[in-house]
C-alpha cells in the first residue's frame, strides 16, 4: 500500500499556512514541508487580529504559499492523495479561503477532501514528532480556546473541561496589551516576567472550590488590567508580569489535576499520557508547570515542538490524513464553520457559555 500523501491547508486566523504530510500504512508520519507566512506586521498596528485584514491577505498568497509547500516537499498536485483544509472554527472569512482552495485542488485533481476541525489538528499535532498512542488527556490551550479533552483519536473527543468565559491566550495577550507591550503581546509578557517576582501583586483565583474541570480567566484578566494602570516603573512591570504568568500556569494546573484524576479513575490499568497543545504550549512556565503536574500523577508528558504549537498546516495535513485513513472525507460543500466544537455533544446539552443571540460559544 502506498503511502498518503496529503496537502494540509490553515487559514484560520492571521497565518496562511500550507503543508504536505506522508503517512505511510503503519501510521508513520512525516512532514515533508511546512510553510508559514505570519501576517504579525499587517496587524500589529491594531494591537490584534482585523478579520477583514486577515481574509483579504489570504486570499492574496494561499496559492504561493501551498506551491511553496510542494515545492519543498518535491512534489507536484500529481502525486497528491489527499486535500485537508481547516473549516472551522476560526474567522469565517478566513477560513473560506483555505477551504475554498482546498475544494479547488481537490475538484481539479479529482482528490479526496477533508474538512478539518481546527482543533482536532491541535489536538493530534503531538503525533507530528512523537508516537502518541491513542487514548491520551488533552489540554487545548491557545488564544481562543482552552479546554481539556479525552482524545480516543480522530473524532473521538469527549470534553471534560472548557473556559467559561476567556481563554489563557487571551488573557496574556489582552494584559500585555494593558501592560503597553507589542503585539503578539504572549511572547512579549513571557520575555518581560522573565526575573520579575510573582509574589507582589495579589491576584484572584478563579472557581475556588467549584467542582469539576472548568476554566475561568476574566476575573484575573480585569484584576491585572487595573493594576497595570498604576504601575509605571520596569520593576514593577516587569513583577506584574510574573505574577500573571505564575496565576495563569497555577490555574492551568490546578484544573488539570483534576481532570488527571478523573481521567485515571476511567482509564485504570492503562499507560497514562498527558499532552498540552495550542499556541500557549509554546510558553516555557507552562510546559514546566504542567510537566510536573503530570510526573506527579503518574502521567508520561507529550508536547508539540514549538514550530506545531501555533497555528500551522502541518497539524491539518496529519488529521486530514487520520481521517483519510479511516475512509472519512467530506464533499464539496462542506461548510466553513465560525464555531465548531469537537464534542458537539456535550456543546449542546452542557454549554460552557449562555446562549446568545448567535448561540453558545464551541
Amino acid at each position: 500500500m502506498q503511502p498518503a500523501l496529503i496537502l494540509g491547508l490553515e487559514t484560520s486566523c492571521d497565518e496562511t499556512a500550507a503543508a504536505v504530510v506522508r503517512r505511510g500504512a503503519d501510521g508513520r508520519v512525516d512532514v515533508l514541508s511546512s510553510i508559514v507566512a505570519s501576517q504579525v506586521a499587517a496587524h500589529a498596528p491594531y494591537g490584534g487580529v482585523v478579520p477583514e485584514i486577515a481574509a483579504r491577505a489570504h486570499v492574496e498568497i494561499i496559492d504561493a504559499v501551498a506551491a511553496e509547500a510542494l515545492r519543498t516537499a518535491g512534489l507536484t498536485y500529481a502525486d497528491l492523495t489527499g486535500v485537508a483544509a481547516t473549516a472551522g472554527p476560526g474567522l469565517v472569512g478566513g477560513v473560506m479561503v483555505g477551504l475554498s482552495f482546498g475544494k479547488a485542488v481537490a475538484l481539479a485533481r479529482g482528490l479526496p477532501l477533508v474538512a478539518v476541525n481546527h482543533l482536532e489538528g491541535h489536538a493530534l499535532s503531538a503525533r507530528l514528532a512523537a508516537d502518541l498512542p491513542y487514548p491520551f488527556l488533552l489540554l487545548l490551550v491557545s488564544g481562543g480556546h482552552c479546554q481539556l479533552l479525552d482524545v480516543g483519536g480522530p473524532g473521538a473527543h469527549r470534553r471534560l473541561g472548557s473556559t467559561i468565559d476567556d481563554a489563557a491566550g487571551e488573557a496574556f495577550d489582552k494584559i500585555a496589551k494593558a501592560l503597553g507591550l507589542p503585539y503578539p503581546g504572549g511572547p512579549a509578557l513571557e520575555k518581560l516576567a522573565e526575573g520579575g517576582d510573582p509574589r507582589r501583586f495579589t491576584l484572584p483565583r478563579a472557581l475556588l472550590g467549584r467542582a469539576g474541570c472548568d476554566f475561568s480567566f476574566s476575573g484575573l484578566k480585569a484584576a491585572a488590567a487595573r493594576l497595570a494602570e498604576g504601575v509605571a516603573d520596569a520593576a514593577g512591570r516587569r513583577d506584574l508580569a510574573a505574577a500573571v504568568q505564575a496565576a495563569i500556569v497555577r490555574q492551568l494546573c490546578e484544573r488539570t489535576d483534576r481532570a488527571m484524576a478523573l481521567y485515571a479513575r476511567e482509564h485504570e490499568g492503562r499507560n497514562l499520557s498527558f499532552v498540552v497543545a495550542g499556541g500557549v504550549a509554546a510558553n516555557r512556565a507552562v510546559r514546566t508547570g504542567l510537566e510536573a503536574a503530570a510526573a506527579a500523577r503518574g502521567f508520561s508528558f507529550a508536547a508539540p515542538p514549538l514550530a506545531y504549537c501555533t497555528d500551522n498546516a502541518a497539524m491539518i495535513a496529519l488529521a486530514g490524513a487520520e481521517r483519510l485513513a479511516l475512509g472519512l472525507t467530506d464533499g464539496l460543500d462542506a461548510a466553513a464553520r465560525p464555531r465548531w466544537p469537537l464534542d458537539e455533544a456535550a456543546a449542546l446539552a452542557r454549554p460552557s457559555h449562555t446562549p446568545g443571540r448567535k448561540g453558545a460559544k464551541a
